[in-house]
């Protein structure tokens, strides 16, 4: 008898505690001057495509944003300043393939009453910086983000930066995880309802 496909959109088969261990040392200490990436062509193309997530999603192109990311990847979105384990500690947000397909199919259903109506969102990127890691085929990536979000009437910011890890998959690069460090993780942030 043959074993069942595996989809990431239908079950979480890859989150397991070697996902988890990896994703912890891919996220500690890689943010350092050894691991620069100085070339200006490799930097202009990671540029371009954390330039490119944020217009999608303000423009709420969902599935052409989630189209950016690996079969198997993470979104994490810590509630402690440095990240730490999701394993032991709260993440406002941590999503699979699976649950982020959850998420957009949510929100185009029209029921996510607080995105009912949709937020409007404008989302400015900087100082992004590209380092090398153990594997050729996976890059770190770091930026700092501002989102004004507009919805029911007033504008809010948020603010942190995000690291993203890139992989070579399918002869592109794709995110396979994010994390977002939003600067009052660890405060009240009332409910981030937008993918940030």
């Amino acid at each position: 008898m043959n074993a069942p496909a595996r989809d990431p959109s239908r079950s979480s088969y890859y989150v397991t505690n070697d996902f988890y261990l990896e994703l912890i040392a891919d996220f500690a200490d890689w943010q350092v001057d050894e691991r620069s990436v100085e070339d200006c062509a490799e930097r202009d193309r990671f540029r371009r495509l954390i330039e490119q997530e944020a217009r999608l999603l303000d423009r709420l192109l969902y599935e052409e944003w989630l189209a950016l990311y690996t079969p198997e990847c993470a979104y994490w979105v810590p509630s402690t300043p440095e990240g730490g384990d999701p394993r032991t500690e709260i993440s406002v947000m941590f999503d699979d393939r699976r649950r982020l397909e959850d998420r957009i199919y949510r929100l185009r259903t029209g029921y996510a009453w607080s995105q009912a109506p949709s937020s409007r969102t404008s989302r400015i990127v900087s100082n992004v910086e590209v380092f090398k890691s153990a594997r050729d085929d996976q890059r770190m990536v770091r930026s700092n983000f501002a989102i004004s979000e507009f919805w029911d009437g007033e504008i809010r910011m948020l603010a942190g930066w995000t690291g993203h890890r890139f992989r070579q998959h399918g002869g592109a690069w794709k995110i396979s995880a994010k994390q977002v460090n939003l600067l009052n993780c660890d405060q009240c942030i009332r409910n981030p309802s937008i993918v940030l």
